[in-house]
């Protein structure tokens, strides 16, 4: 937005703004000799605490500096919403005032619409990429996410932090610094939300990657682009990604990957049926005598022959050197073992 555009648009805002505000409800009494609808520039000045003439040469779309102060006091005389509230501060040339972080309910509506979508992967998201909802075969993807701490159900801590995601997410350090680039973004659109400071400083001090990139102060936007996935059991996934906002609440949005072709449809099916706990055999392994017979639903991850294979407590995993049984369950070696 040039200079010239947004000073008009900061007008004709205000404007309109004022002579929407009904007098009453600022504490005016109503009179009867009004000319003009809602309230007079040098009403609206005064209960602003600023001058009628720098009013004035706001509306008249002047090229003059305006304070935060000046913009806080205008929003609040003319009952602006939240949403105005942001839009007068985007059309005035500041950063966008603090919010108080809601809770993360997600409307029902919504949320069943990310159900309703399997076994095409949805979720919705907040500003800082927790995961609010998702779907079964969301879910599936990521080897399973209903057992993590809320702390862990994150998009950033997942791909950062989770071994697996590294095989996973095919060119995983190109969408690495996709991700700080928007997450540095968000904080910049949000400077008095914490919850941003705190996950830099927790992904900084738990990945030596984000660690790395942050520092590069790379800033980026959003974009659908198709996204492949290297998954160890459906094979190579290639997915369009597209992120709409939710009408419902301004610092939600939904991400949803539809399927670049029929294979990868055809796949994301057969990993919702997993998922769903039918039996799946897996093709058998000749070397090293290891014998995989057969995966149910994705418990936990295990390093197997270069790829990282989800196995469950069913599945049977015989004289493999990376591999050991513990307890009934296959665990990678040096894990939970004594």
């Amino acid at each position: 937005m040039t200079d010239m555009v947004q000073h008009e648009e900061l007008a004709s805002f205000l404007r309109s703004r004022r002579e929407a505000t009904d007098p009453v409800s600022v504490g005016l009494r109503p009179g009867s000799r009004r000319r003009t609808p809602g309230l007079r520039r040098e009403e609206l000045a005064q209960l602003s605490g600023i001058s009628v003439t720098w009013y004035t040469w706001l509306e008249q779309g002047r090229h003059i500096s305006v304070s935060r102060q000046v913009i806080e006091s205008l929003a609040r005389v003319l009952r602006m919403t939240s949403a105005e509230r942001e839009h007068l501060f985007t059309v005035a040339g500041l950063a966008l005032p603090v919010q108080t972080a809601g809770p993360p309910e997600v409307d029902d509506t919504l949320r069943r619409l990310v159900q309703a979508l399997d076994p095409n992967p949805a979720l919705v998201v907040n500003p800082w990429w927790d995961l609010l909802a998702y779907n079964q075969v969301y879910s599936a993807l990521h080897g399973g996410l209903d057992g993590l701490p809320p702390a862990e159900r994150n998009v950033l801590w997942l791909f950062f932090t989770a071994t697996p995601a590294r095989y996973l997410i095919v060119n995983w350090l190109d969408e690495g610094r996709q991700l700080v680039g928007q997450l540095r973004a968000h904080l910049a659109q949000h400077p008095g939300d914490p919850r941003g400071p705190e996950l830099v400083a927790t992904l900084t001090a738990a990945s030596p990657t984000f660690a790395e990139l942050w520092p590069e102060h790379t800033t980026a936007r959003f974009r659908s682009y198709r996204k492949g996935y290297q998954h160890p059991t459906a094979g190579l996934l290639s997915l369009d990604y597209i992120k709409l906002a939710a009408a419902s609440n301004d610092r939600q949005d939904l991400i949803v990957m539809l399927p670049a072709d029929q294979t990868t449809a055809d796949k994301l099916r057969q990993l919702l049926a997993r998922n769903a706990g039918q039996q799946v055999p897996v093709p058998h392994h000749d070397g090293e005598g290891a014998d995989v017979v057969l995966v149910r639903r994705t418990a936990e991850v295990l390093r197997y022959d270069g790829a990282w294979l989800p196995v469950q407590v069913a599945a049977r995993v015989v004289q493999h050197d990376e591999v050991g049984l513990l307890s009934g369950r296959v665990v990678p070696r040096g894990f939970g073992q004594p």
